[in-house]
């Protein structure tokens, strides 16, 4: 029985295509979640930037 367990256990260990596939996906979402942040903190800010310039040239 604790044989059986113990070659259970090493063939999980060896079984990681899985388990890299999602960490790469997490990774991706990740970045996604940063990128959208910058962009909408920029266009914010540049948003501003436009709006002060249309307003100085008034």
């Amino acid at each position: 029985m604790l044989a059986h367990l113990r070659n259970a256990y090493q063939k999980a260990l060896r079984n990681e295509k899985g388990q890299g596939l999602v960490e790469y996906a997490l990774i991706l979402v990740l970045i996604a979640v940063v990128v959208i942040a910058a962009v909408r903190g920029i266009g914010t800010q540049a948003n501003a930037t436009f709006s002060t310039i249309n307003n100085n040239l008034k």
